[in-house]
Formats: C-alpha cells, sequence, structure tokens
C-alpha cells in the first residue's frame, strides 16, 4: 500500500478542525488518514500548546532536506579514484586496495558508475584496460516513447481512484536474443489486462506494433 505525506492544504484543514474540538479519529475519518498519523502530525506542529498549519509544513521541509542522504562522492574521494585510474589501476583494484586500507569503502560498481556519468574528470575509454568494451549496452527492446510515465501523472491516477487510466508495459526475454515481446494494457482501477505480441523494430510507432 502507497502512503503519501500530508499537504500544506490538508494541514490547514487538520489545524481547523482541531480548534473545532475533532477527535483524532474524526480528524483521520474525515482527511482520509489513519488517527495514529493524525496524532502524531499534532504532536510534531504543536507551537505554544497550539497546532499551526503554516509551522509544521516548514519543519515538514526541512526534515525532507535533512533526510536525503549526501553519498559517499567528494571532491578528496574524487580526485584519489582519478589518480589511481590514470596510473591504469582498475575499479576493482582501487576498491579492495581502499578496503585494505581502511579507508572509506567504494564498491567497484560505484566506480565504474561514476566514470560512465562523467562525475570523474577522466575519459572512460583512455583509464579502463578494456577501453569500456565490457560495459552492456542500454535495453532497449519493448520500449515504448508514448503517454506519460505513472509518476508524472496527478495524485488521483497513481492511487487508481478514477477510471479509464491505462498502463502499457512489454515483456522480453532474459535471454537477449528475442525481437518479440509481449504488451501489456492495464486498467489502472479495475484491473483488466490486455496482452498483445509486438515485433520490434525501431521509429515505429507502438500501435502498429500490436498483432
Amino acid at each position: 500500500m502507497s502512503y503519501s505525506h500530508l499537504s500544506i492544504i490538508e494541514r490547514g484543514q487538520l489545524e481547523t478542525l482541531h480548534r473545532l474540538g475533532w477527535s483524532t479519529r474524526a480528524i483521520g475519518q474525515h482527511l482520509g488518514r489513519h488517527h495514529s498519523s493524525i496524532a502524531r502530525e499534532l504532536k510534531r506542529g504543536r507551537v505554544k500548546a497550539c497546532y499551526e498549519a503554516k509551522a509544521a509544513q516548514g519543519s515538514y521541509r526541512q526534515r525532507r532536506v535533512s533526510c536525503v542522504p549526501t553519498g559517499k562522492f567528494t571532491p578528496e574521494l574524487a580526485k584519489d579514484l582519478q589518480e589511481r585510474l590514470e596510473q591504469t589501476w582498475s575499479p576493482e583494484q582501487i576498491a579492495e586496495k581502499r578496503r585494505c586500507e581502511r579507508l572509506s569503502f567504494v564498491c567497484f560498481k560505484t566506480i565504474y558508475r561514476w566514470l560512465y556519468d562523467g562525475k570523474l574528470a577522466v575519459s572512460e575509454t583512455e583509464v579502463l584496460r578494456h577501453k569500456g568494451k565490457r560495459r552492456k549496452p542500454m535495453e532497449t527492446r519493448g520500449r515504448f516513447l508514448v503517454g506519460t510515465a505513472i509518476h508524472q501523472r496527478p495524485k488521483e491516477i497513481r492511487k487508481r481512484t478514477t477510471f479509464g487510466h491505462w498502463e502499457l508495459d512489454t515483456v522480453v526475454s532474459s535471454r537477449g536474443q528475442s525481437k518479440a515481446c509481449a504488451a501489456t494494457l492495464i486498467e489502472r482501477k479495475t484491473r483488466p489486462i490486455s496482452l498483445s505480441k509486438c515485433r520490434i523494430a525501431q521509429h515505429t510507432p507502438w500501435k502498429s506494433l500490436l498483432v
């Protein structure tokens, strides 16, 4: 079951209903939230013994900023990795060396990812022993560039509260050799599913692939 944080509108309603003397259970039922979530929100958002939506929203934003992980990437670590890569060390050797020296551990896969993402000021084709030839190409079979992604749609669509919104997906062979795939069309609220066999071809609209 998905969970979403309280919005500023819900916090405003919570403040009004709380000042009117509503119980946490009644407020939770009205907002469609669990009463324990309402109780915790009232406790966190108190200002001088009263709940204030504006102050609670500000505290929420501060908590969201502080909870985002910063990651291990630092300029000092990047400099050390760049120097070793330029000395033709492989990411596997660098990761093992740092582990043996009891330095902050970085997985070799992370080093590859930083290298491919351009976070390290070196060229992958120059420093990698295999010149990047072992890097697996991105999977392109069965990708349909049509419609809007689920995470970009309105909340009522993501929560399946309204009818008429379809989700398109594909199923491809795990061996990577087949040129065909199965396309699935699912209505998000009532969950009926339609399966169709597709032939993969570049620059072809997805509707013309269904057979």
